[in-house]
């Protein structure tokens, strides 16, 4: 693996990890970079919940200022609620899926807080990072005795399937907090898990390490599961052999199916009065569900005790029309749901059904890929992320995909933390990617009347007959694209003689779009890139290579009259800041 090893000039590397329900972090220095540290426990407070992460949580107070996060966060917040003071505070959770496949994302996008009351989002996950950074910070100190900030290299993890605007969103909302910006790196969160798959030493480590091996990793986190697929490479590196897919299935799927199912039973009007005035019940109600979800197995039969706040029952008495057992005869419920005092007791078959939607979409998913003419070879899953450990996710995909080596690592919940630790001391490690769309840019071409239509037509600065609007296809989707390499768009391309020239980014779901406004097109984000130097077209032509393998897209403009070059990361929040 020396190809891919890096000495780097930073003492060490630290990973954050904002996940859509919790969150932590972890490191290494640079001369033991595989002896990776988290943090040892945080802690719940009264309840005996101890964790390697703490909950997405930021607590603000009355002037909007930061106070809190995790379990302190809402802790603090339920101490409020006990003294009746908690109405003018904000509390915020699971806020990070606001990111996931939203096309309008923009810079002034709000989340809101359990009450309803509306922050900017960016400026929410830049208190969540600016904590974490300063925690990492005040742990080191007692390790370490001379430790600057600036010796820390940070890696930032986002799900492989977001999009280029959410990923720089992540970016930005870092630097907000006070992150150096050459000192951030985006890694994808299933590819740092397969990263550190790459350390286990165990029987997985022979299959995984064989040059040529092809693997599916599963990252199923509280929002999101995020698939990739990876082969090893000769040299010890990886790359990517199918582009990063997945969707919204991660284990906050149970928790609303779970919500949900109670509003069946008890009404929206008895839940939403326990939900505000009962706040303490409620999240102690989400806690116990919580730890509770973790027990379920395959083998799990007859009936699961919940405890249940008196509160509840109360509330609904009071403002019910009918009791709470002729719901559930009228429901059909009687032989599964049980109540006695403070226990509500439901049969293991309506549980399981909460974990049914999220564990069949992933399980399908996964399905269809493995279908794919180019996945025959991958004979490993391995499944990561906190959901990923889930005992019926396991069930369900031997079940389901039974021909296939299904691996859980140990701390399957901390892989993709400490993945992207690794990934800062190896930055090579992956060699290349598969681009999920096909990307172009919208250009004058030349008029062809047996494929442009005639109002397309027009005449350029140069006198010639084009049309515009066109677009410059500069690599296809389902590509696989070398990391720093950049690709240079075919076409001479010309600065225009009487403005400034801008370049827009588009991306299409379609393999050879014709014009950018078509209905599969979409633009990403645009620059300008100059006036023009001289009169002559020779005097203004320019080169343009796109890098596309990294995390983020950039392109690099070369004059060729004088070799100078301008290096761009593409803003693909601007357009979307421009319509809202």
């Amino acid at each position: 693996m020396a190809s891919a090893e890096t000495t780097g000039e930073h003492l060490l590397v630290a990973s954050f990890d904002i996940g859509t329900t919790y969150s932590g972090y972890a490191f290494s220095f640079r001369d033991d970079p595989t002896k990776i540290q988290t943090n040892q426990a945080w802690n719940a407070g009264s309840d005996a919940l101890l964790s390697l992460k703490t909950p997405t949580c930021v607590l603000l107070n009355p002037q909007k200022e930061f106070v809190a996060f995790g379990f302190e966060a809402e802790n603090k917040y339920l101490s409020l609620v006990e003294q009746g003071k908690h109405k003018p505070w904000m509390l915020f959770r699971r806020f990070k899926m606001l990111l996931h496949n939203n096309d309008g994302l923009n810079r002034n996008a709000t989340v809101e807080d359990i009450t309803g009351k509306k922050m900017p989002a960016i400026e929410i996950i830049e208190m969540s990072i600016r904590y974490l950074r300063d925690h990492l910070v005040d742990a080191l100190k007692t390790q370490v005795d001379e430790i600057n900030e600036s010796d820390i290299l940070y890696v930032i993890t986002v799900p492989a399937i977001w999009n280029e605007a959410a990923k720089q969103f992540m970016r930005e909302a870092a630097v907000m907090a006070g992150l150096d910006n050459d000192r951030i790196k985006l890694a994808l969160e299933p590819e740092a898990a397969s990263i550190w798959c790459q350390q286990i030493k165990t029987s997985l480590k022979t299959d995984l390490s064989k040059t040529g091996s092809q693997y599916m990793v599963v990252d199923l986190g509280g929002g999101t599961a995020d698939i990739t697929v990876h082969e090893k490479n000769i040299d010890g590196t990886l790359k990517e052999i199918h582009k990063a897919s997945g969707g919204p299935w991660g284990g906050t799927c149970v928790d609303n199916n779970f919500i949900s199912w109670l509003i069946n039973i008890f009404g929206e009007t008895t839940m939403s009065i326990f939900k505000e005035e009962e706040m303490e019940d409620y999240f102690g109600l989400l806690r116990e569900f919580e730890t509770k979800k973790r027990t379920i197995t395959p083998d799990t039969d007859g009936l699961v005790t919940f405890r249940l706040p008196i509160a509840l029952r109360s509330i609904h008495d009071e403002t019910a029309e009918q009791t709470i057992e002729q719901t559930l005869e009228q429901m059909k419920l009687t032989d599964e749901v049980a109540f006695r005092k403070d226990k509500l007791r439901v049969s293991a078959r309506i549980v399981m059904s909460w974990f049914s939607e999220s564990i069949k979409k992933t399980t399908q998913h996964m399905i269809n890929l493995l279908s794919e003419r180019k996945m025959k070879k991958v004979s490993t899953i391995l499944l990561v992320g906190g959901y990923g450990e889930c005992k019926l996710v396991h069930d369900s995909v031997k079940r389901e995909i039974g021909n296939k080596n299904i691996i859980i690592p140990q701390d399957a919940g901390l892989a993709v933390l400490k993945g992207a630790v690794r990934f800062g001391h190896l930055p090579g490690l992956v060699t290349s990617r598969v681009v999920k769309y096909t990307y172009g840019f919208d250009f004058k071409a030349d008029f062809d009347a047996s494929k442009h239509p005639i109002q397309k037509k027009i005449i350029d600065s140069y006198g010639e007959d084009k049309v515009d609007n066109a677009f410059f296809t500069v690599v296809c989707a389902d590509t696989e694209v070398n990391i720093g390499k950049p690709i240079k768009a075919s076409s001479a391309m010309f600065l225009n003689l009487d403005t400034d020239t801008a370049m827009n980014i588009f991306t299409s779901s379609e393999s050879n779009p014709i014009f950018v406004t078509d209905a599969t097109c979409k633009n990403v984000g645009s620059f300008l890139l100059g006036y023009a130097k001289g009169k002559s077209k020779a005097e203004n032509e320019i080169e343009i290579n796109f890098l596309f393998g990294e995390t983020e897209l950039e392109v690099r403009v070369k004059m060729l009259k004088d070799g100078s070059e301008i290096k761009k990361v593409i803003d693909c929040l601007a357009a979307n800041d421009a319509n809202n």
